[in-house]
């Protein structure tokens, strides 16, 4: 039975109350009152979301279906990394990102969903254990982050590239340290990946070792091997200290 984290929705259309959000300054009690939005929406996903154990975080487009091979491949990569024991994270939405907490049910593994509300493409897919939806993409981009072991991004379009980014940056900045980042599809990320190589680590705005950080490959088998390494013989499976929800904490 699919049970949401939070049903409330509100009657605000999104699209506009996050526009407008983004138009620049605003009257000071409109800004306070979206400074205490944006509180409440990271408190919800750090109370919610605390529980859910190891994860891997799955990264891909929402536009693949069920018949793509691509398709196929996160639904073997869901299952794989559930095996392992992992609790698979995507951002709860259909193509990659179904398919992958699909795998994970497959074999009576975790699914979770950070599901982000916009006008199309973005419903909670049927295979989530359970799910939060976000308003603020920078908010559901910490949620998909903070809790992961690994990060598998599969092909995607401009969503998937800025996930893959950001987590590179935290990366190579150190805000997060020896999380494996693995690229699944080597010719689609190819001319990407050679873009770096002939444009960015020519002309020294990235160091060739930021690249060397990246695994990619084809093989489900590799990826998952590469993230249980770095998990098992490194940070041990240990998730934060064993605790219980308290239901005043809204959990």
């Amino acid at each position: 039975m699919n049970v949401p984290f939070d049903s409330l929705w509100l009657e605000v259309p999104e699209t506009s109350e996050v526009a407008r959000f983004l138009e620049g300054p605003q009257p000071r009690r409109h800004e306070l009152l979206r400074a205490v939005r944006i509180f409440w929406e990271f408190v919800r996903g750090f109370r919610r979301m605390h529980f859910i154990g190891p994860c891997v975080t799955v990264f891909g487009s929402a536009r693949f279906g069920e018949d793509h091979p691509y398709y196929r491949l996160a639904r073997e990569i869901g299952m794989r990394l559930a095996q392992a024991g992992f609790a698979v994270m995507t951002g709860g939405g259909p193509g990659v990102m179904e398919a992958a907490n699909r795998g994970a049910r497959d074999v009576d593994g975790r699914s979770i969903g950070c599901n982000i509300r916009l006008p199309k493409e973005q419903r909670p897919n049927p295979y989530l254990d359970r799910w939060i939806t976000f308003r603020y993409f920078f908010v559901r981009k910490v949620m998909l982050i903070k809790y992961s072991y690994g990060f598998v991004a599969l092909p995607g379009g401009l969503g998937t590239l800025d996930e893959i980014f950001e987590t590179a940056t935290l990366i190579q900045t150190g805000k997060i340290r020896n999380f494996p980042l693995v690229l699944i599809g080597t010719e689609y990320w190819e001319p990407l990946l050679a873009f770096m190589r002939d444009r960015l680590v020519a002309q020294g705005t990235v160091d060739r070792e930021d690249l060397d950080r990246l695994t990619i490959t084809d093989s489900p088998a590799e990826a998952i091997e590469a993230i249980t390494d770095l998990a098992t013989r490194r940070f041990k499976l240990i998730y934060g200290t064993a605790a219980r929800p308290r239901w005043y904490l809204g959990e």
